[in-house]
């Protein structure tokens, strides 16, 4: 097994890796854009603590642009992502900053429909550790059903100690063939 990500098709209006940019590559897209963003950009005179005084941890999930599905502006929220939107040690440590530095009081958790990691299994470990010979210090945190996954979610921020602000958690799942949010219950 390789783990290695495969180059799908870009679909059409993609970045793609050559035309119309002066690099061969993704990246020299990406800072070509930045190239046109930073030549009409003004100091919006923010600070780092959002507006709404929210982090969201979410999926990193292409599907998922959280700011308009959330009908959020730049500086409104902190957003946390990783495969999955696992609350992780990670995650934890981040909204411990958001929290206790940057004046966030409440989190809001988002997973998905159709998530990559409900199709994974710890294997996926094991598999990279023979490829590679070393075994990564990190759990896959796969899962079979998200609405479980969000609850425990919700439990590990809940209980976390170094925050101090737990009372406002609250999980989603985001339908990502509707756009619609369902809350879950954490019972």
């Amino acid at each position: 097994m390789t783990t290695s990500a495969s180059v799908p098709t870009e679909p059409e209006g993609a970045i793609t890796t050559k035309g119309g940019s002066t690099g061969d590559t993704v990246t020299d897209r990406l800072i070509d854009a930045n190239h046109q963003y930073a030549a009409a950009f003004t100091d919006p005179g923010m600070d780092a603590r959002p507006v709404l005084h929210v982090a969201v941890v979410a999926c990193m999930d292409a599907r998922l642009d959280l700011h308009a599905a959330l009908g959020l502006e730049l500086g409104d929220c902190h957003t946390i992502r990783n495969a999955g939107g696992v609350v992780t040690d990670d995650v934890i440590r981040s909204l411990t900053i958001s929290q206790r530095a940057l004046g966030t009081r409440s989190v809001v958790l988002i997973h998905h429909t159709g998530c990559g990691l409900e199709s994974l299994t710890e294997d996926f470990r094991h598999d990279l550790e023979m490829e590679v010979g070393q075994r990564p210090a990190w759990a896959v945190e796969a899962f079979r059903d998200v609405e479980q996954d969000v609850r425990q979610s919700m439990q590990r921020v809940r209980t976390s100690p170094f925050l101090l602000h737990t009372d406002d958690v609250r999980g989603f799942v985001f339908d990502v063939t509707t756009g619609l949010l369902r809350e879950i219950d954490p019972a």
